[in-house]
């Protein structure tokens, strides 16, 4: 959204765009074990799914990638999109538009909370906490109907080789 605003001083005016803030979050799944959750170490409280916001001149796929590392000390493997989050009222900090992936962890014994994150764990989808921050638990949902064919996944746009090629 566009706005016009004037300086108090010398009442020139300038624009200013007020937009979401573009955020990633990624269910990591493992059967048997169930999804990746966080807990949240800063406010708002709550458990969450891991995920981040995307840095100027970040690819989302390279900051949903980052921000596992940073939260849960995981190597995730993107595997597809679920989806795009953005309802206004999401987060309660500002509005954000999240892109929803889901993974793999290439390493799941490396689980460690990192980051934002006061603890990580793997939960069942049929036991998770009540508290699931944002519009988590929604998330969650939409993906436990990939697992049982009610919803697909989207194709991804594939990263850059960690050797540069």
């Amino acid at each position: 959204m566009k706005k016009e605003v004037s300086c108090p001083h010398c009442g020139k005016s300038w624009s200013v765009y007020s937009n979401p803030t573009p955020t990633t979050d990624v269910v990591i799944y493992e059967p048997g074990r169930g999804v990746v959750i966080i807990k949240r170490g800063n406010p708002p409280y709550g458990h969450a799914l891991p995920g981040g916001f995307i840095d100027e001149g970040e690819q989302a796929e390279a900051a949903a990638v980052r921000e596992m590392q940073e939260e849960t000390g995981l190597d995730v493997e993107l595997t597809g999109l679920l989806g795009v989050y953005s309802r206004p009222e999401r987060d309660p900090r500002q509005h954000t538009l999240s892109v929803v992936f889901t993974g793999r962890a290439r390493n799941p014994q490396a689980l460690q909370a990192g980051d934002d994150a006061a603890e990580v764990r793997f939960c069942p989808l049929d036991s998770l906490p009540d508290d699931m921050a944002f519009d988590h638990a929604r998330i969650l949902e939409d993906f436990r109907q990939t697992l049982t064919g009610g919803r697909a996944l989207a194709a991804i746009d594939a990263l850059p080789c960690r050797e540069g090629c």
